[in-house]
């Protein structure tokens, strides 16, 4: 049966509207397996966009190529880690208070090709069409806020997991990017570049150390310490049944902004569940390659409960520098948070509470979650 399509018209708040027209049409013809006549208008959308993105992005390294190639990472990044919907934004938008830390904003990640060239401009004339919220929970979209590099690098090296949110019968191929185990050392080798390329871009850009956030960089441990050995990590964790909720959630409201193919709905829980498994147990197996004092591992439950206490404890066991100095907006921001709303959920169905706590079982062990 045919899903009824939802947002079907909608052609914003689609990251493929920052894609070249190269990249694009290898998308399309490598990568994918066509879009859907239901969405023949936001590929319209994407191709025209893409060839506005592609003059910008050659114009972008003719000014700034050789600044980009000199530009030197002087301080490793600080990555927050975490399965999507537990937290990983709230504690990244903390972070991102900070003055001594810059971010990527949702400008820099949706037009990595031009990020140096359009610069304020480009971001404020994006900003006049963002919402005002988040299609899946009540957090504001701002230009002043971080957002994941994964948009970035999904656009820029077509490696992945997020793409298969736009292509969504091409699942499995797109879930191989999510640890990177098995796929073509070409393949993770351009994904590296990308990465570094990337990152000198922001340096450049803003001049300071980076704070990131991407859901699937907690299943890259290893690959990120080859980058960056001295690398700095913050997980966060959640009561595994909310957080299946809620990422069931976010498919059912986000992802049909995204969609360029049809959705299996049918499959969805199982896809959910079978990722979440694999991102988990990428993160317990390797997570004892970060050296000693370079990993704070926190709740969400906490986070919510005493953030700038939480803050304070990450700090002091990452060795961060100047809490104090930055405690005063760091708590100015806690407190303009506080009519914030969180989503509420029925209670899962037997049949898929048991499902989650076979899945996830090791989280639910590891992190003491009761089942």
């Amino acid at each position: 049966m045919s899903p009824k399509l939802k947002h079907r018209w909608r052609v914003d708040q689609n990251y493929l509207l920052g894609i070249t027209f190269g990249q694009w049409r290898r998308l399309l013809r490598e990568d994918a397996d066509g879009v859907d006549p239901a969405y023949w208008h936001r590929a319209a959308l994407i191709t025209a966009m893409s060839l506005l993105n592609t003059l910008g992005s050659r114009a972008e390294e003719r000014r700034f190529g050789r600044d980009v190639d000199k530009t030197v990472i002087a301080e490793p990044p600080l990555f927050v880690l975490g399965h999507w919907r537990t937290g990983t934004t709230l504690l990244h938008n903390l972070i991102s208070r900070d003055p001594r830390f810059a971010y990527p904003n949702i400008h820099d990640t949706t037009y990595p090709g031009t990020l140096l060239r359009n610069g304020n401009n480009g971001a404020d004339r994006m900003g006049r069409f963002l919402p005002a919220k988040r299609p899946m929970d009540n957090i504001s979209v701002d230009l002043d806020l971080p957002q994941e590099d994964e948009f970035a690098l999904a656009l820029s090296c077509l490696c992945s997991p997020d793409l298969a949110l736009n292509f969504p019968r091409r699942w499995d191929r797109y879930l191989q990017y999510l640890t990177f185990e098995g796929v073509a050392s070409e393949r993770v080798e351009d994904w590296k570049r990308t990465f570094i390329w990337f990152l000198k871009k922001l340096t450049l850009k803003y001049g300071r150390p980076l704070v990131l956030k991407s859901p699937p960089h907690t299943a890259r441990i290893r690959l990120l310490l080859e980058l960056f050995p001295e690398a700095r990590f913050v997980n966060i964790h959640r009561e595994p049944y909310t957080v299946f909720q809620s990422w069931r959630h976010t498919q059912d409201t986000l992802a049909w902004f995204l969609y360029v193919q049809k959705p299996d709905l049918a499959a969805s829980d199982n896809r959910l569940l079978r990722m979440g498994r694999i991102l988990f147990d990428a993160y317990f197996d390797q997570r004892h390659l970060i050296p000693e004092g370079r990993l704070v591992d926190i709740a969400y439950e906490d986070l919510e409960a005493r953030p700038v206490e939480v803050m304070q404890e990450i700090y002091t066991k990452l060795g961060l520098p100047n809490f104090e100095e930055f405690r005063p907006r760091l708590q100015a921001y806690v407190d303009s948070l506080g009519g914030y709303r969180k989503n509420q959920f029925p209670e899962l169905a037997a049949d898929v509470r048991e499902k989650v706590a076979t899945s996830w079982r090791r989280a639910f062990d590891e992190w003491a979650y009761p089942v």
